[in-house]
């Protein structure tokens, strides 16, 4: 009876380890506001100098940002690529806009936990523009349309008009 009870168990964790092994790698279902941001974290307050703050970075990763809501396309991290923590005040919108030479897209987890996403506003350069904003995290992504590649961008965080890029003069 010992024999045969010692089979099955052996028999039984033999099984288990073939079904842990065969199970598929699980990947990202979306993006996680709780990991920290790849580019850092940004604080300011409503008068901020200088106007524009700029950030550096790479646009895009390997999630598709179509399910967050009306407006969001592109490819995003899974972390977000800035954390803004804003003060706001009375007296400014707030403008947060990417320029960069690929076609660049922002989707914005913001403080109230919804999301705001933008494509095109000035070429291929997305811009989200708040007259009221809230004071709060704003989780920052940079997406860009091809899920492979991460082309140089910079984040620009402004209360003033954005500062576009001039258009090149054809010869």
């Amino acid at each position: 009876m010992k024999t045969r009870i010692l089979v099955s168990f052996a028999a039984l964790a033999f099984s288990a380890t073939a079904v842990a092994q065969d199970a598929p790698t699980s990947q990202p279902s979306g993006p996680d506001i709780s990991l920290d941001p790849t580019f850092g974290t940004v604080e300011l307050e409503t008068g901020f100098m200088p106007d524009p703050h700029t950030t550096d970075m790479a646009a895009g990763g390997p999630l598709d940002a179509s399910g967050l809501g009306e407006g969001c396309v592109g490819y995003i991290a899974e972390a977000p690529d800035v954390d803004f923590v804003y003060t706001a005040g009375d007296d400014f919108p707030l403008n947060l806009y990417v320029v960069s030479e690929a076609d660049t897209t922002l989707v914005v987890n913001l403080p109230d936990g919804s999301w705001a996403c933008n494509d095109d506003s000035n070429g291929f350069n997305p811009l989200l523009s708040m007259e009221s904003p809230e004071s709060g995290l704003y989780n920052i992504y940079v997406g860009h349309y091809d899920s492979t590649d991460t082309p140089p961008a910079v984040l620009h965080i402004s209360e003033i008009a954005p500062q576009w890029p001039a258009e090149e003069e054809a010869e």
